[in-house]
């Protein structure tokens, strides 16, 4: 079982900045991404990309102001979150390994446990 390590989350204030990370210690995979859910929404996908050519693709709700990243020689990916809004208060999930499917409609293999995102006025 794939271990995917989530680290970074927390509370903000508005237009604040925060950096996520999720480590794969030993893994490198195909595609990373970043999800999120809001209570009473589905969970959505904010960012992705693709290691061997490092493609990334964002949602249109945080383009211009997230950024997704990808340090090979510590396999983790990072997603730096800026000019945040309260619309972003979410779970934040990373995931692994896609198998089926391209952004937005990637499937992924393995999943975080998920850290939380919490902005406020």
């Amino acid at each position: 079982q794939a271990q995917l390590v989530e680290l970074g989350g927390g509370s903000v204030k508005v237009g604040g900045s925060l950096r996520l990370s999720c480590a794969t210690p030993g893994y490198t995979y195909n595609c990373m991404g970043w999800f999120r859910q809001a209570p009473g929404k589905e969970r959505e996908g904010v960012a992705q990309i693709y290691t061997a050519g490092g493609d990334t693709y964002y949602a249109d709700s945080v383009k211009g102001r997230f950024a997704i990243s990808l340090d090979s020689a510590k396999n983790t990916v990072y997603l730096q979150m800026n000019s945040l809004t309260p619309e972003d208060t979410a779970m934040y999930y990373c995931a692994a390994s896609s198998y089926e499917g391209r952004w937005p409609r990637a499937k992924f293999r393995y999943w975080g446990q998920g850290t939380q995102v919490t902005v406020s006025s």
